[in-house]
């Protein structure tokens, strides 16, 4: 559990986006175009990770950089009103707001996504040295893969100046090797199946829950304090050094899977800070996962503490 306060907030550095997701209509053929449901939202797994925390109740703050766009006013416009403090996001003048393009395969599965966060470059280490008191004055400071080494290195150094806890997601198979140094500095990481396979440098098949459940216990060994390997259909793994297991996953229908991740970090956040234990946790963020891939949206608008655990007594 952490000792950390729920009254301050957590503050999220990374991306935020524009979200397009293809849901197509039948499997996928290359070379021509493929019939599907096409959706617009913002999102971004720094973004994402601050709305779902301040839809629990838990203040945020983020850092990350948009626009000076259109869309960077809209997504800033529309995460102020849930709650998320948007003072510090920066706006670039010669750069687009980023953005994430996804195709779903008719079983609701990724098929394949790209990601365009470039805009990210504006984010320099002086850029968060200059946010000192921003990290003096939160509970936990949250990083996702999109950041740059250097800035990882600056963000993990004001939070242990501040003495407060980092959490970390690697978000892609492509950038988990930028958290692999940092280990030992985690509180909290939270890679999927894949992503722990590039950390740990080993398979992982999310099929196999025991076998995940010891690679958690590795990355543990390795350094952070909690490790939490999310296995999609098939739950999660978790590891402390006094705590491991797995929890399954709720049966629910899957209509998108974008943000499910992010929800789930965000839950088990929520949990820690507010004293419950590493498996209740856990059964949080399967909840508010489940929650998300009912969603249209990448982070679901009805989501309460309520009804994650309306969902855990079903």
């Amino acid at each position: 559990m952490l000792e950390g306060r729920t009254d301050l907030p957590v503050l999220a550095i990374g991306a935020a986006g524009v979200d397009m997701v293809g849901h197509l209509a039948s499997p996928p053929q290359p070379g021509t175009s493929n019939p599907a449901r096409i959706r617009l939202a913002y999102g971004g797994v720094a973004r994402n990770v601050a709305e779902n925390l301040a839809r629990l109740g838990q203040p945020s703050n983020l850092i990350s950089a948009v626009g000076k766009d259109f869309l960077g006013d809209r997504l800033c416009e529309e995460l102020a009103a849930t709650g998320v403090g948007v003072t510090h996001v920066l706006r670039v003048q010669d750069q687009p707001t980023g953005a994430y393009l996804a195709m779903i395969d008719p079983e609701g599965r990724l098929h394949l996504a790209l990601d365009d966060m470039r805009i990210l470059e504006a984010l320099t280490p002086q850029v968060l040295e200059e946010q000192e008191d921003l990290f003096e004055g939160s509970s936990l400071v949250f990083l996702d893969g999109n950041l740059a080494p250097s800035v990882v290195r600056v963000a993990i150094r004001l939070a242990q100046r501040s003495k407060i806890p980092i959490c970390a997601d690697p978000t892609s198979r492509a950038l988990a090797l930028r958290l692999q140094p940092q280990l030992h500095n985690l509180y909290l990481i939270t890679p999927n199946a894949a992503e722990a396979e590039i950390l740990l440098g080993e398979a992982i098949p999310p099929e196999d829950p025991a076998l995940a459940v010891m690679a958690a216990r590795k990355l543990v060994a390795r350094g952070a304090r909690i490790a939490l390997i999310t296995l999609a259909e098939f739950g999660v793994a978790y590891a402390s050094d006094v705590d491991h297991g797995h929890i399954p996953a709720l049966r629910t229908q899957i209509i998108d899977p974008t943000g499910a991740g992010d929800a789930l970090t965000a839950a088990v956040i929520f949990g820690l800070l507010n004293q419950l234990p590493l498996h209740e946790s856990v059964r949080l963020g399967i909840s508010s996962a489940s929650l998300t891939l009912r969603s249209h949206s990448t982070v679901a608008s009805d989501l309460s503490l309520e009804k994650l655990y309306d969902q855990l007594v079903l």
